[in-house]
This record gives C-alpha cells, sequence and structure tokens, in this order.
C-alpha cells in the first residue's frame, strides 16, 4: 500500500492527463493539482465527473512561467510530478514547430527547474520519496524498417518530425538533470492512445464523427502505416503505477500490444458503427464507403512497434484491454457523449487537419 500522495499533473485537461486524474479521483485516495493552460486541446468538461472531489485543485497555469510555476509548488507541495503537459500533433508540429520548441522544451526546462529547486528544499521522508515522471512518446524513436523489430527502452533516438524531435529533445534534458543534479526523475514512452474524450483532430475519434455526419474518411496515403494501439484508461493505470513504483533514472515502454495498419483501424470501426447505427445517408449503405486517401504526410513514420517486456516483469504491469474491446467501448462512449463532441467541434477546431481529398 502506499500512502495517500499530492500529484501534481501538468496538462491535466488534455486528453491522457484527463483519464489520469479520472482514474486517481475514481479508484484511489491521492490528491491531484492539475496545472494546465487550456490551449484548443485542453477541455475541462472532460474532468466534470472528478471536478467536485475535495482531493481535487485545478491551476490555469503555462508551464513556461516560472515564476507562477514556483508559486504553485510552494502552495501545494507535491509529493509527486506528472509531467504530461505538451503540443503532441505531428501536423500541427509541421505547420508551426515553434509552438512545440516552446512547450515541449522550454515548457520541461522550467519544469525541471522549478521542481529541482523545491526538491532541494524538501528534507527527511519528503525529500526522499519525491519523485518527477515524464511522459513522453514512441514517436522519439523514429519508425521501425524491420516487420519483427520493436522499440525496446535501449532504441536509439531517431525522431522524425518536429513533434517528435521537441519531445525527444525533452526527454534528454530529463536524464540530463537526473545525472547531474541527481534529481529523481522516470520517463515513459507510449504507443498511441485512443478512448474516450479524445480531441477529434485525431485518427480514431475523428473517423467516427465524420462517419455519423456521412463525410468522406480521410486516410493518409496508402493507409498502411502500423501503429500499436493503447487504450487510454489502460495508459492511465500504468502511469499512476510508474509514479508510485517506478525506480529513478529508469525509462518504461508502455505498450498495447495491439499493432494494426491505420487501414484497418478505419474499418473496424466502420464496421462496428454499422451494427450500433447503420447508416441512414442516402449516399451510402456501409460507412466504408466513405474511405477517401489523402496525400501523405511529410515524413510519415510507416511502423511503430513497443517492447513492453520491462514495465511488466520489473513492475508487473500489463493492459486490460484488447484492441477489439477498447474500440467497441470507444465507439460507443462517443455514441454517448455527442454533447462533449458538439462543445468540442463548436469551439477552435474544424476537422481541418487531414488535408485535401484526392480526386478520385
Amino acid at each position: 500500500m502506499h500512502s495517500n500522495k499530492k500529484l501534481l499533473i501538468t496538462g491535466g485537461a488534455g486528453f491522457i492527463g484527463s483519464a489520469v486524474i479520472r482514474h486517481i479521483i475514481n479508484n484511489t485516495n491521492h490528491s491531484v493539482i492539475n496545472v494546465d493552460k487550456l490551449t484548443y486541446a485542453g477541455n475541462l468538461e472532460s474532468l466534470a465527473l472528478v471536478e467536485d472531489s475535495d482531493r481535487y485543485a485545478f491551476e490555469r497555469a503555462d508551464i513556461c512561467d516560472m515564476t507562477t510555476m514556483r508559486c504553485i509548488f510552494s502552495e501545494y507541495q507535491p509529493d509527486i510530478v506528472m509531467h504530461l503537459a505538451a503540443e503532441s500533433h505531428v501536423d500541427r508540429s509541421i505547420d508551426e514547430p515553434g509552438e512545440f520548441i516552446q512547450t515541449n522544451i522550454v515548457g520541461t526546462y522550467v519544469l525541471l527547474e522549478v521542481a529541482k529547486d523545491y526538491w532541494s528544499d524538501l528534507i527527511g521522508s519528503k525529500k526522499n520519496n519525491f519523485k518527477f515522471h515524464h511522459v513522453s512518446t514512441d514517436e522519439v524513436y523514429g519508425d521501425l524498417k524491420r516487420a519483427d523489430d520493436l522499440f525496446t527502452e535501449e532504441t536509439p533516438y531517431a525522431p522524425s518530425s518536429p513533434y517528435s524531435a521537441a519531445k525527444a529533445s525533452s526527454d534528454h534534458l530529463v536524464r540530463a538533470w537526473q545525472r547531474t543534479f541527481k534529481f529523481p526523475t522516470l520517463i515513459t514512452n507510449c504507443s498511441n492512445n485512443y478512448g474516450s474524450y479524445q480531441f477529434p483532430e485525431k485518427l480514431i475519434p475523428l473517423i467516427i464523427l465524420n462517419a455519423l455526419e456521412g463525410k468522406d474518411l480521410p486516410i493518409y496515403g496508402n493507409g498502411k502505416q502500423i501503429r500499436d494501439w493503447l487504450y487510454v484508461d489502460d495508459h492511465a493505470s500504468a502511469l499512476l503505477h510508474v509514479a508510485l513504483t517506478g525506480k529513478i533514472g529508469e525509462t518504461y515502454n508502455i505498450g498495447g500490444h495491439n499493432e494494426l495498419q491505420n487501414i484497418d483501424v478505419v474499418k473496424s470501426i466502420c464496421s462496428i458503427l454499422d451494427d450500433l447505427v447503420p447508416s441512414k445517408h442516402s449516399n451510402i449503405a456501409k460507412y466504408q464507403q466513405l474511405i477517401t486517401y489523402v496525400d501523405d504526410r511529410v515524413g510519415h513514420d510507416i511502423r511503430y512497434a513497443i517492447d513492453a517486456t520491462k514495465i511488466a516483469n520489473e513492475l508487473n504491469w500489463t493492459p486490460s484491454e484488447t484492441f477489439e474491446t477498447g474500440i467497441k467501448k470507444t465507439v460507443q462512449w462517443y455514441l454517448n457523449n455527442t454533447t462533449w463532441c458538439e462543445h468540442v467541434k463548436n469551439g477552435s477546431y474544424q476537422g481541418e487537419r487531414l488535408g485535401l481529398v484526392k480526386n478520385r
């Protein structure tokens, strides 16, 4: 058993961050301080079910603002930091890399400095048990060339996009602060997440919502890019487990053991929708008829796949959901939560990220 901890979570209004907070509030006695700037992908509606808990607090703040971050650390005195705040969309990083450099690199630097100074002043068990958990991505490894290759914790970094390069840079900073200053850090690198409350610029919610509206289902290139899919609630449980039990200085890869081509992901969503809400659109009988191919993303990685042996063997964690069970829950959630979807779609995001449909 772990004594009740105070966890400061950056980016807690985002997709993965909100899942972590819901998991903590609903399944443990730990308390949470959510620090989020509320940029376009941050949505406090994703936390409506837990926001009234006396173990939850929210601070709207930019992790690049050192003065404000020092005040937050001083006021709340966290036991663990879980750093999830990041710009995370590859297409946006190609269009506007500067925002990714600022948030993912400079923001991580500021947070490391503030947390290190805070930790340095702690005493006794509070200092000995403090942890800084940096949440990263498998995209820092680049892509895999051979069909049987997997990313391990020792895979060399070879990022392909401004987004993954910025995340790789932040990982290096975290390791440097641990090595140079003996600052107690952990890193996790995860595969593609999916599930409830995901911002609809990402593949799975975009496909679900477009299909329901009878819109084109855009697929990059030939759709044969392979990703390892991790259900977000599994990821949330893994992140808390690492934060509580992980060994200082270690990296843990978190995967879902579900390698699928993008086109097969889309077809599986169409099949589930055919069963749950058969098409009423006059132009199609089956949702797969909406699939259209768009120009491929520049520098598009072909295959990601995670070897999650270490976290299974050393921390005894494995995912609970298969892709088949997780994707059914995900589609059903979007069908049941149309109000959340409408509020998101009525805001700054209008589904513009996936390029122009090719002329067929």
